[in-house]
């Protein structure tokens, strides 16, 4: 089995004042290509915080990460940098897309970044943006979409790259239960059809019924772990609950 993303023994400690927290405390997991897990538990259990360090956002106090073959240990800034931009996309749960950007100018953004040049960069954006059910938003702007639409233009920005990994730190918990189920069916999909390794951090219980695996999480450690038989789309919810 090919792992694209690995933790090894990875420990984050915060300080408030002169007390010190452990975020996350010896955790180590393995994610295979095309693989979609969820990692649920309490607020401030650490999931979110070991989520930044799988992307790269930040840097473990002891431990490793290795993504697609490369630790991130061997990078300075400028090469986890790099790295973040060619292989994670990253889904938040309040979107971060830029308010005055259209559709397709917040999907092709990350790739102008990356030196892509400009027609490249637009026509995967709208072949991405086809792919999530957007192809006539494209020129809509974040304020004329809806929540589910908005997650899902964030989605296609996520994939602009081609990425190893995609990791999602609560993609519903912003939505209603429609637009919620369309973002999974479209997760659970990048997962089977793109190859990629999806990560999400869930409270949603929605979530965790479509994970292959579920990743339980507390006081900073995997406290249990559980693999389900994933349900197929036509059981979560009609296939015109991508339309929100």
């Amino acid at each position: 089995m090919e792992f694209v993303v690995e933790a090894r023994e990875l420990q984050k400690t915060y300080r408030r004042g002169r007390i010190e927290v452990g975020a996350v405390r010896g955790v180590s997991l393995q994610v295979a290509a095309g693989e979609l897990v969820a990692i649920v538990g309490p607020s401030g259990s650490g999931k979110s915080t070991l989520l930044n360090m799988l992307g790269a956002l930040d840097r473990p106090d002891q431990g490793d990460v290795i993504i697609d073959g490369v630790p991130l240990s061997s990078l300075d800034d400028a090469g986890r940098t790099g790295l973040r931009r060619q292989k994670v996309g990253l889904v938040f749960q309040f979107f971060n897309l830029l308010p005055l950007l259209t559709a397709r100018e917040n999907v092709a953004l990350p790739l102008l970044l990356a030196q892509v040049p400009r027609a490249e960069a637009e026509r995967r954006a709208d072949e991405l943006l086809e792919r999530v059910g957007l192809a006539e938003r494209v020129l809509h702007t974040p304020d004329e979409m809806s929540g589910g639409e908005m997650q899902r233009v964030a989605v296609a920005r996520a994939l602009g790259p081609h990425p190893a990994v995609l990791l999602a730190d609560e993609p519903t918990g912003n939505l209603d239960s429609h637009s919620g189920t369309g973002v999974l069916q479209l997760l659970e999909a990048v997962a089977k059809d793109e190859g990629c390794a999806v990560i999400m951090v869930t409270h949603d219980p929605r979530a965790a019924a479509v994970a292959q695996r579920v990743i339980e999480f507390g006081d900073g450690r995997i406290v249990g772990e559980r693999r389900r038989e994933v349900r197929r789309d036509a059981e979560l919810a009609p296939d015109s609950a991508l339309e929100a």
